[in-house]
């Protein structure tokens, strides 16, 4: 049981070796950082919620027409966010994506009500883990109290993965880039400072090379409080091209209802330059089908390899030559053979004491064979005496 305390983080999971797969979940939710590790191969893995934006005053340049914009908006949508390793424990391929119903009501510069029913952002990505650290396993200590509870300085080194996505445009008018499809980028990095605290660091680029082009970074605490609850509280920053910048801080509770299923809950305050106010309320779920097979390798008495079921890369998969099926080979059954019991070895005298009473117990049968043969002989059934 207590691997789910070093398990259950909110966004993320704890991580041993270069291994990627865990016996629990990892989710992102719900928070909005993400790990640098990747769910593993073989897990297909669905993250789903239910959310309410409220945004007080948003302003932002309009370049096309030269003018400030100003508008309040009341949102009802929908996120879903579908994960999958594939090919390599170190890769995970994701969709991201939201449905959403919108209504804006625009004070400037012009008073008048907008509202839309649909995507307001579809993006496809893939996630790369670039260096994980090891940490010593301190509880195999028992010479030195102080090196069993000192603190492992390399857990201040962090993991380290890289992102690279395509926000398609696939979205409503309200949603749409003018400048089209682009890139995402980030940097992720988190550090085990504990069996039940971590600390996550995100720093992205977001519809590069475009007019509505964006930076921000995020920074998450969180913490096991029990084997199936952890809390989280988290501060993101929006750096933008023609809108003020954004501060958001977040708060939040997980629970595991299993080892493939967990349910949350989050709040959301965000405070933008003009002192404007936005609060965001979101509950979910996230739920894994989990396909993982660990791989091994059989080796003989010298440590030769016989048997492996590593998949291999990419290509390997494509281009690698198919096993030939085995000859079906006909069984044929042993026969028993037979053991000879050993006897005990006789000594001399024990050898002529049974040679001895072979020959007596043959002389006594052949006495008694005589004298059956005289009696016979001189029978006189006249006779009564």
């Amino acid at each position: 049981m207590r691997k789910f305390t070093l398990l259950l983080f909110l966004s993320f999971c704890f991580q041993i070796g270069f291994a990627q797969y865990t016996e629990v979940i990892n989710s992102k939710r719900p928070g909005f950082s993400d790990s640098p590790y990747s769910v593993g191969t073989g897990v297909y893995q669905v993250e789903a919620g239910l959310f309410y934006k409220d945004i007080g005053n948003y302003l932002y340049y309009n370049k096309a027409t030269e003018e400030n914009i100003n508008y309040n908006s009341e949102t009802y949508g929908t996120n879903f966010f579908f994960r999958t390793g594939q090919f390599f424990e170190r890769l995970e391929i994701n969709l991201d994506l939201s449905l959403v119903n919108e209504n804006r009501n625009y004070t400037r510069p012009t008073v008048y009500s907008e509202s839309a029913l649909g995507l307001s952002k579809l993006t496809i990505g893939a996630k790369y883990l670039l260096y994980s650290p090891t940490y010593t396993d301190k509880s195999k200590e028992i010479r030195s109290w102080k090196k069993r509870n000192s603190y492992d300085w390399k857990r201040l080194i962090p993991a380290v993965g890289i992102y690279a996505g395509l926000n398609t445009n696939f979205l409503t008018d309200l949603h749409k880039n003018p400048d089209g499809i682009s890139p995402r980028f980030a940097l992720f990095t988190q550090n085990d400072l504990s069996n039940k605290f971590v600390l996550l660091t995100n720093f992205i680029m977001d519809k590069s090379f475009t007019d509505q082009a964006e930076n921000s970074y995020i920074i998450t605490a969180t913490y096991a409080l029990t084997e199936k609850v952890s809390v989280f509280a988290e501060n993101q920053g929006f750096l933008r091209k023609n809108v003020p910048n954004d501060f958001q801080y977040g708060i939040g509770s997980a629970y595991l209802l299993n080892k493939n299923t967990q349910v949350d809950v989050a709040f959301r305050y965000i405070k933008d330059e003009r002192g404007d106010d936005t609060y965001f309320f979101g509950a979910g779920l996230a739920w894994r089908l989990d396909k993982h097979v660990d791989k091994y390798n059989s080796v003989d008495s010298e440590g030769n390899v016989t048997e492996s079921n590593n998949e291999g890369g990419f290509f390997s998969k494509i281009f690698s030559k198919k096993e030939k099926k085995q000859r079906k080979v006909k069984t044929v059954k042993a026969k028993k053979k037979k053991v000879k019991k050993l006897k005990p070895k006789k000594t001399k005298a024990q050898k002529r004491l049974e040679k001895e009473a072979k020959k007596k117990a043959k002389e006594e049968k052949k006495q008694k064979k005589k004298e059956s043969k005289d009696y016979n002989k001189n029978y006189d059934p006249n006779n009564s005496n």
